[in-house]
């Protein structure tokens, strides 16, 4: 229904009326102005996010009132950077970040009450900072900044003890995974702090820090050194340890190895001591059991190891191919196998013309001296396999990790391509003195 229009009494003027008419109108606007008026709050201290997980940013009016017809934006450092945008009654998506889409999502159950959140999912490393939460009506917009903290917390570090320098034993930590960057610190047996002989701790193209940490450690026995990575965002670490076992004493726990004809490729001849293996670059007219290699040229030890330190050397001779190490007994016999710890496998080899460990990405080895002989140091409890260079007496690899099972001697002598790689890899007697007394004659 129209309101009634004003009349005027006879004798009247209408400019005695205007005035306060138009205070009236005035004092009405002013009204609806001051009652549309709001501010927006936001959370009092920072949002924490893990990397991968999920953050809801908050924000509400005072005093409360339906945010329903409102514009709503989430943006970063510019009005136009939108995260998410909420406009006439729905989720706008037309002007969001491309990096932001299919992760937003407004929740609006107290939307009424002036109260919203956005939640962003899989939160990454740029989802780090400030953001700014604007409410605009029909009469007034205000806004509130949030700050996003995300961290993430890296891998369990990796430690390879990986040649010598500078008179000493070069150890390197890697670790990846980590935001913001991390703190990386050496400790020896009495925690006490060792100084980095090299630092690189760089950010990779997801955004998250990798280390690559080198310390140079004395050259004695039964070592022990640690590598603590540590998140000063969520003050937390994660450390791993290794024990430098000397040579001599590694030579210590030597066993007697021998090889399962069983699980021998068709291709390998193995002797009747069972003690050299070549391959015979012709596929023998062998039984197919479930236990033997039908792609990989290789044989396993016939002893297996649940615990304990064993120690064993292999002569490769001038061979040009060669693979060694120790494996899980449960790893499958068939079909194609890539030779990492994730896979079961722990091993180093020579092929064309490089040295090179098993790690998830093969780490190049560094060797001083051609080895003719090369020892392997299962210690099971430590979680550790070590390789030296039998000929110089020097440390070539050791992997660290977490054993589970039993384990079994590796062999590989490469593919038979004539001269020095048709030789057969050959199980060396440990001498008791460890004197290194020549293998059996081929």
């Amino acid at each position: 229904m129209m309101g009634k229009v004003p009349s005027f009494s006879p004798g009247s003027t209408v400019s005695s009326a205007l005035p306060g008419y138009v205070a009236f109108c005035l004092a009405l606007q002013v009204h609806r102005l001051a009652s549309a008026q709001f501010t927006v709050t936001g959370p009092d201290s920072p949002i924490a996010a893990s990397v991968g997980g999920e953050a809801v940013l908050p924000c509400h009016l005072s005093p409360r009132m339906s945010a329903e017809n409102m514009d709503l934006r989430w943006f970063r450092s510019q009005f136009s950077a939108v995260v998410h945008l909420y406009s006439g009654g729905q989720d706008q998506y037309r002007q969001q970040m491309p990096e932001y889409q299919g992760r937003t999502e407004l929740l609006k159950d107290n939307i009424t009450n002036g109260s919203v959140s956005l939640r962003i999912r899989d939160i990454r490393p740029s989802d780090d900072g400030q953001y700014k939460c604007f409410f605009q009506s029909s009469v007034s917009y205000e806004d509130a900044i949030l700050e996003v903290q995300v961290a993430g917390l890296g891998s369990a570090p990796v430690i390879s003890v990986e040649g010598h320098q500078d008179g000493g034993i070069r150890v390197i930590c890697r670790s990846a995974g980590w935001y913001p960057k991390p703190e990386v610190l050496w400790r020896d047996l009495q925690d006490q702090n060792l100084p980095s002989a090299s630092k690189k701790i760089s950010q990779e193209a997801n955004g998250l820090f990798q280390t690559v940490v080198t310390t140079v450690i004395r050259e004695e026995s039964n070592q022990k050194v640690s590598c603590c990575v540590r998140n000063p965002r969520l003050n937390q670490e994660k450390e791993s340890a290794i024990s430098i076992a000397g040579w001599r004493s590694a030579q210590l726990y030597a066993v007697d190895v021998t090889l399962d004809p069983d699980t021998a490729h068709p291709n390998l001849v193995l002797s009747e001591d069972r003690k050299r293996v070549r391959d015979g670059d012709k596929r023998q007219d062998l039984p197919d059991n479930p236990e033997r290699f039908d792609y990989c040229y290789c044989v396993l030890g016939a002893e297996g190891f649940a615990g304990g330190r064993h120690y064993w050397e292999v002569e490769v001779g001038d061979k040009t191919d060669w693979y060694l190490g120790v494996c899980r007994e449960s790893v499958s016999r068939k079909g194609k196998v890539t030779a990492t710890p994730g896979n079961g496998y722990w091993v180093v080899w020579l092929w064309d013309g490089g040295y090179e460990a098993g790690t998830s990405s093969p780490t190049s080895l560094l060797v001083s001296a051609r080895p003719s002989r090369v020892g392997i140091f299962l210690d099971y409890e430590a979680g550790e396999v070590s390789f030296y260079n039998v000929t110089d007496r020097s440390h070539l690899f050791t992997f660290t990790g977490t054993f589970s099972g039993k384990l079994r001697p590796y062999f590989h002598p490469g593919y038979n391509a004539g001269g020095t790689n048709a030789a057969p890899l050959i199980i060396c007697p440990v001498p008791a003195q460890a004197r290194g007394n020549l293998c059996p004659s081929q």
